[in-house]
């Protein structure tokens, strides 16, 4: 019987850890547990102990593996050329109960390191592979420690429930016959969402969600939206008035209203505070309405869900990138040679007129630059194929 080790009842499970990983370097198949189901390991070079994974749950070796990496910036040693859609499912998602299932089809991607008795279980017909990043301690300290990418499956037996606690992994793996093949499962509990993960595939600009999980269908539909953040300093003229007009030019482009989520903010802005009067004046010209506006402070939260952040100044974008360094290459100025929007503050009316005509002008050419690659579509199933993984699969 395979040996369970409860990570919170031990002394030391920090060793136990250690332990697994061992187990993996010796090409060796352990359960362990993730935030959504318990699962198979093994290592992505040991082409063996992924055959023996998959003789050990019964499964169709026809159904492709997830594979598990230490974070979302080692998916571009495999993917290679990741779409906006992707690189923003990774970075809203991951870590997280997303597996993310994108071409690998380019010979400089790391998938044509693994052996080929590895590549054959991951690889689906389509040159696809599902990526998992997982959110929990364990994986944290295996990543710490095992080099390789974790070849991962649900820890069940084909046609089983999957397991949302280490016994329950024992329960079905308690015959002596899986004794050798599974020689350790680490528990740690219940899993945090005691379900499988949502698996969306991403070609370009379109998503496909081959199977609703953790991340609910609704949720999804969020998180593949682009994000655009306008700011300013105070966010009470230019910033809001780029938002509504920028809003407007996406609605005038798409038909519809929600395709970019377009939010504003300052750097320097207090919260709660109305658009000035002469911006609301400037924009219900335009027939676009500033009255429910209210101002809202730059925070980590809105840098890091943003796909696109546009200054007013050069300023504005030196303190962006100061205190956030990782999104410089996401901050841009809105003037597109490089100059500053002028402060209409405290100017009469025409100033507040000619300043939102200088906005719009580049936010036009703002949009036809973004082009329609930048949107998203959803596409349907067209059949039952599997996801990554099998129809337990919780990774």
């Amino acid at each position: 019987m395979a040996t369970l080790v409860d990570l919170q009842k031990a002394e030391e499970p920090r060793d136990m850890v250690h332990r697994a990983v061992q187990a993996l370097a010796e090409g060796h198949v352990i359960a362990v547990p993730t935030e959504t189901v318990y699962g198979l390991a093994a290592s992505g070079l040991d082409a063996d102990a992924v055959a023996r994974m998959i003789a050990l749950k019964g499964r169709s070796p026809d159904a492709p593996l997830a594979v598990a990496l230490r974070s979302s910036d080692a998916v571009w040693d495999f993917a290679c050329q990741l779409s906006p859609l992707a690189q923003r499912l990774a970075r809203r998602c991951w870590p997280g109960p997303l597996t993310l299932v994108m071409p690998c089809d380019s010979p400089d991607s790391a998938i044509t390191q693994l052996p080929e008795g590895v590549r054959k279980y991951v690889l689906a017909p389509d040159g696809c592979v599902g990526f998992r990043v997982v959110a929990h301690r364990v994986f944290e300290t295996l990543h710490q420690f095992v080099a390789a990418p974790i070849v991962l499956t649900s820890a069940n037996l084909s046609g089983q429930p999957p397991a949302t606690t280490g016994d329950a992994v024992l329960a079905q793996f308690a015959d002596e016959k899986y004794a050798e093949d599974l020689p350790l499962i680490l528990s740690d509990g219940p899993s945090r969402y005691a379900g499988a993960s949502t698996v969306v595939r991403v070609k370009g600009n379109t998503y496909e969600i081959l199977r609703e999980g953790a991340i609910e269908r609704a949720a999804m539909r969020q998180f593949v939206k682009p994000i655009i953040a306008v700011v300013c300093t105070g966010n009470t003229c230019r910033s809001p008035m780029a938002e509504v007009l920028l809003r407007e030019r996406f609605r005038q482009k798409t038909g519809r209203e929600d395709t970019v989520l377009v939010v504003s903010a300052g750097v320097s802005a207090m919260p709660g505070g109305g658009a000035a009067q002469q911006a609301v004046e400037a924009m219900s010209e335009r027939g676009l309405d500033l009255t429910g506006h209210s101002s809202r402070p730059l925070d980590e939260r809105l840098v890091e869900l943003a796909d696109l952040i546009l200054t007013m100044t050069n300023q504005h974008r030196e303190a962006i990138i100061t205190r956030w360094p990782a999104a410089e290459p996401r901050v841009r100025t809105l003037l597109r040679d490089g100059g500053d929007v002028s402060d209409p503050i405290g100017a009469p009316p025409e100033v507040y007129t000619a300043c939102a005509d200088q906005i719009d002008q580049e936010l036009a050419d703002w949009v036809e630059e973004l082009g329609d690659d930048w949107l998203t579509t959803e596409i349907q199933p067209q059949d039952q194929q599997q996801p990554h993984g099998d129809d337990q699969e919780g990774k």
